[in-house]
């Protein structure tokens, strides 16, 4: 693959050839009690050497979620440092959910952490947050073209709070996160096979028929497994754009570690259902 190809390209690709799913890496003090590790900078180097050696060449996606890294100072980022390396260098795709959001050269500095090639965190996309207005992301949209990159915008967040944000109305009539989804569509205008800039939208939210998901990019789903919802909905709640989703499990699959034959045989029968889901459309 060319160092330039776009991400929707290699996200394309990836859910292909290794089936439409990304395993959340979320290393929760909990969860590493369930492996039977301590709750410090071993117990999680230890957790996360476990998942990248198990899933690393299987998974298409991976999505960390910087803070439980982040919770550990400085040697919690290394640990997320050598994750992202070995992660791409095993072929998988890493979104690095980090939600970062805010204006002028501090927005610029998040991007640069994230989404410039020579960075030590330089991530396949990351999460952003545009609730400080959608232009607040431009310098994160400007660097992820130049780099390859992409990002995943909130869009239509799973989390019960989000509704007074997200569904709150405009002057227009039209709804915030409708319009979260309009601009992600202008931004992937023309884009083959799929754009690189996509959506937070939660597979636990049922009909959202009233929304326009077709924006030409990749659909970032939360919700599959233990939050209850299960591959067979996603077609009732993405429609035809659920070719694109990128379904995201995180317990559902980690809870079966620390064995990594359980681990990858969680990861392989979610992928499978999905894939199956996803054929019937």
């Amino acid at each position: 693959m060319s160092r330039l190809e776009s991400f929707g390209a290699r996200l394309r690709a990836a859910m292909d050839e290794r089936g439409p799913l990304c395993v959340g890496i979320d290393p929760h003090a909990s969860l590493l009690a369930d492996w039977g590790l301590s709750d410090d900078v071993a117990g999680l180097e230890r957790f996360t050497r476990t998942v990248v050696e198990a899933l690393g060449d299987q998974v298409a996606v991976f999505k960390p979620q910087s803070a439980f890294f982040e919770r550990f100072g400085s040697r919690g980022i290394a640990v997320l440092e050598q994750a992202v390396a070995d992660l791409r260098a095993a072929g998988g795709l890493v979104v690095m959910d980090a939600k970062r959001g805010d204006i002028g050269s501090t927005m610029a500095a998040y991007a640069e952490t994230f989404l410039r090639k020579d960075s030590p965190l330089f991530s396949d996309a990351l999460t952003v947050s545009p609730y400080l207005g959608y232009g607040s992301l431009k310098p994160a949209v400007d660097l992820a073209r130049e780099s390859g990159a992409g990002l995943f915008v909130l869009a239509l967040t799973s989390n019960p709070e989000g509704a007074e944000v997200q569904r709150a109305l405009r002057e227009d009539g039209r709804s915030i996160g409708a319009t979260m989804l309009a601009h992600l569509a202008d931004e992937n205008r023309d884009a083959s096979p799929m754009g690189s800039f996509g959506a937070v939208v939660g597979a636990t939210l049922g009909d959202l028929s009233s929304f326009d998901l077709d924006i030409n990019g990749p659909l970032l789903a939360p919700g599959i497994g233990a939050q209850g919802a299960t591959a067979a909905d996603l077609p009732a709640v993405f429609g035809p754009a659920v070719r694109n989703v990128v379904p995201n499990v995180s317990r559902g699959v980690l809870r079966h570690g620390p064995d990594a034959v359980a681990l990858r045989g969680a990861a392989q029968r979610f992928a499978d259902e999905v894939r199956e889901a996803v054929a019937s459309v």
